[in-house]
């Protein structure tokens, strides 16, 4: 169960403006005529996340190439986030949602099983937009593990 309700293929992204870890603004409506991976991850610098970050780092290239954006979104604070990019070299924009704002909007924020205890969490999910901002990929509860190379075939790459 989340806290909303969970997007599909062909919704429209929420549009949202959130900071980066270098302090500056970012909106999804900058990447509008781009394809866009968003992805939601709970927490900088823990083990699943910073697998999942290097994976989508290591794959940017060829994401890029396919005409992908890539943007990870977590409620750390920016300070913690220019720590991760630093520390594991992240070359794509990692976007602080203290507030959970774009988290609910997104569906990303709720019931969760960890190791057999019901939380309340990010729940670890990746969407792909097309250059309208549609959904075409709503994943909910991903692993971090393998995840970009399962996206990659998701997206025929």
């Amino acid at each position: 169960m989340t806290d909303s309700t969970r997007l599909a293929a062909g919704d429209t992204a929420p549009n949202f403006t959130l900071t980066d870890q270098d302090g500056a603004s970012v909106s999804l409506a900058d990447y509008l005529g781009q394809k866009v991976v968003v992805y939601f991850y709970p927490a900088a610098m823990t083990p699943g996340c910073t697998t999942q970050a290097c994976d989508f780092r290591d794959n940017l290239g060829s994401l890029a190439a396919a005409g992908y954006q890539v943007l990870g979104l977590s409620k750390d604070n920016q300070e913690k986030l220019a720590q991760f990019a630093a520390n594991d070299h992240l070359t794509f924009p990692l976007l602080s949602d203290e507030d959970l704002t774009v988290h609910r909007a997104y569906g990303t924020w709720g019931e969760k099983n960890l190791y057999g205890k019901i939380v309340t969490g990010v729940l670890r999910s990746t969407f792909v937009l097309d250059e309208a901002g549609i959904v075409t990929l709503a994943l909910y509860n991903v692993k971090a593990t393998g995840h970009v190379a399962s996206l990659r075939k998701k997206l025929g790459l």
